[in-house]
């Protein structure tokens, strides 16, 4: 069952990635990891003003969207847990000048194609 998950996982992380790479988004690394925690992508986004934003993407693959469906997947505790590793990717990569959000990319497999729902700003950490 496990390899079963990690394999879906997977899939939606590359689709999530082909999307927001056709949104013009450049990826800065894949699989973050920081301990026992990581970070599906880390993404830059440029302004229409030049501004640089920092994206890190938590990606939630389900073959249904029953349950609350992969948006529902992200409580309190994994928002915690991704914030720890966004300190620690920032702490090894910050560039002056940028500023930093969390998105999620929900992936549902129930159809052909798969579904992806895009949360910008998903959720802030003080």
């Amino acid at each position: 069952m496990f390899a079963a998950r990690q394999i879906l996982g997977e899939r939606g992380e590359r689709i999530a990635e082909r999307f927001l790479v056709k949104k013009g988004w450049l990826i800065l690394d894949r699989r973050f990891r920081s301990g026992h925690r990581d970070i599906d992508l880390v993404a830059e986004i440029v302004g229409a003003t030049g501004e640089r934003t920092v994206v890190f993407v938590e990606v939630k693959s389900r073959v249904s969207a029953d349950f609350g469906g992969p948006l529902g997947a992200v409580h309190w505790k994994k928002q915690r847990e991704l914030a720890k590793a966004a300190r620690d990717w920032l702490g090894r990569f910050h560039r002056p000048g940028e500023s930093y959000r969390f998105d999620v990319v929900g992936v549902i497999f129930g159809s052909l194609e798969p579904e992806l729902i895009h949360v910008e700003n998903a959720f802030v950490i003080r």
